[in-house]
């Protein structure tokens, strides 16, 4: 049975057959369960039942529990980003912009989650902390995805309602994916950065996790401090488009089974679906060749801590951002020049579509054990985090927005379905996505 949502639970407390206490006190039942080891590196439950009692009734989030990022600051606490470097790092005297805003609308943190070190990576894999087992696969511990591990399996598991994280090329979307949870990644500018560590500054994004799509438009309300535009248009009134180019390409069995069924239905159900070429994805890698935004900006970031602290980053992170001293100033303008050219030719490309529809990530989860901290897992775990990225980091150079929500059936692993577009198409997104996610909760599996 899937966990209760955040609009379900805060009924219930209004209707006066629950409490605010009663949800932290489940929500921490699951957070110390021994299958939940390496979710959270520290957790504030004493401090959190208070906040929640003193919560005024009616608010947004009435008091519910919400989990973030090693990423975020929180004040009075430091903030590591997964990492031993900054084990020395000072308090923060004030909460990032973003986790102000949750905490405003009545939102009540419970601790702070493990992550892949600096954000840097698909995998969700950390050697400091320990990483998190993907809830999905009881017997077989499973990768949960990266960059934002513990904040996807504390939705998963029912330890928060909403998971604050970041996504640069896929780090909200790949562990939502691959934990069976929504994922959405809003247009970057419309989300403050400010109080969070960064990777890229070009392509960082501040989003959430949540359990169903109507509770991933609620955080998207409240981080984005906007009204999204509701529409009831059905599926039959939406153009949809799917790309030829890459995104279909190697998916395991799994993925190919759900997203095929996905589509059957959602073309039974009216949608009018367009296969397209999409060939400009192919040019990415040309774009990317002198080393991407990612390893330049970290770089830029980390270069001074490097010098100190360098032995203590984990080896497989420290090689993707050092990869960026190279970068000469005339190809890092050139980057941006080539990026802006690419998204007009993408956005050409895909007039008239309301969105583009892919499988999130091409495979399943992968055991831990098989991209665990290794020399000679190094070349597995390369390969397998540039297949996460793969689909999802086409978005964050289109500076655009997506979702993914689960497309399985209930006897496989989660599969990830993901629409997707351009800037500011995040209400077309959002409202398709409850759409599509109605569609699936009703039909049948088979």
């Amino acid at each position: 049975m899937p966990r209760p949502d955040l609009h379900s639970t805060r009924e219930r407390i209004r209707q006066g057959h629950a409490t605010a206490a009663d949800a932290l006190q489940a929500a921490r039942a699951a957070a110390e369960a021994p299958e939940n080891a390496h979710v959270f590196v520290s957790t504030r439950w004493d401090a959190a039942l208070a906040e929640a009692q003193r919560t005024a009734p009616g608010t947004p989030l009435d008091g519910l529990p919400v989990s973030i990022k090693d990423l975020f600051d929180f004040e009075g606490e430091a903030t590591r980003a997964g990492s031993v470097a900054l084990k020395d790092a000072p308090v923060a005297k004030s909460d990032a912009v973003a986790i102000a805003r949750l905490r405003a609308a009545g939102g009540v943190v419970v601790g702070r989650t493990n992550m892949t070190e600096f954000a840097f990576s698909g995998v969700g894999i950390n050697p400091h902390y320990g990483t998190p087992a993907n809830p999905a696969d009881p017997k077989t511990p499973r990768i949960p995805g990266g960059s934002s591990s513990g904040a996807a399996v504390s939705v998963a598991t029912g330890a928060a309602f909403i998971g604050m994280g970041s996504d640069t090329g896929g780090s909200i979307r790949i562990p939502a994916a691959l934990c069976g949870i929504v994922g959405f990644k809003n247009t970057a500018r419309l989300t403050p950065l400010q109080g969070a560590y960064p990777l890229s500054s070009t392509l960082d994004t501040v989003c959430a996790m949540t359990r169903s799509v109507r509770d991933a438009v609620l955080a998207h309300e409240i981080l984005a401090g906007r009204q999204v535009a509701r529409s009831d248009k059905p599926l039959s009134g939406y153009r949809l488009a799917i790309a030829r180019t890459q995104m279909q390409d190697h998916l395991d069995a799994t993925v190919a089974r759900a997203f095929e069924r996905t589509l059957s239905r959602l073309a039974h159900a009216g949608a009018k679906i367009t296969e397209v070429a999409l060939t400009q994805i192919q040019d990415l890698g040309t774009i990317q060749s002198t080393g991407g935004f990612t390893a330049a900006e970290s770089y830029a970031w980390h270069r001074r801590l490097l010098e100190q602290q360098g032995s203590r980053y984990d080896p497989r992170v420290r090689l993707r951002i050092e990869r960026g001293a190279n970068m000469k100033a005339w190809e890092y303008v050139e980057l941006h020049q080539a990026r802006t050219a690419w998204i007009a030719e993408v956005e050409s490309a895909l007039a008239g579509y309301d969105a583009v529809l892919s499988p999130t990530v091409p495979m399943v989860a992968p055991a831990i054990a098989d991209v665990a901290p290794g020399a000679e897992r190094d070349e597995a775990f390369f390969r397998t985090n540039a297949l996460l990225l793969r689909n999802t980091s086409v978005v964050n150079m289109l500076d655009g927005c997506a979702l993914s929500l689960p497309c399985h059936a209930p006897d496989e692993l989660p599969v990830g379905l993901m629409a997707w577009h351009g800037a500011m198409r995040d209400d077309t997104i959002l409202n398709l996505s409850l759409q599509i996610e109605h569609l699936l909760s009703s039909a049948s599996p088979n």
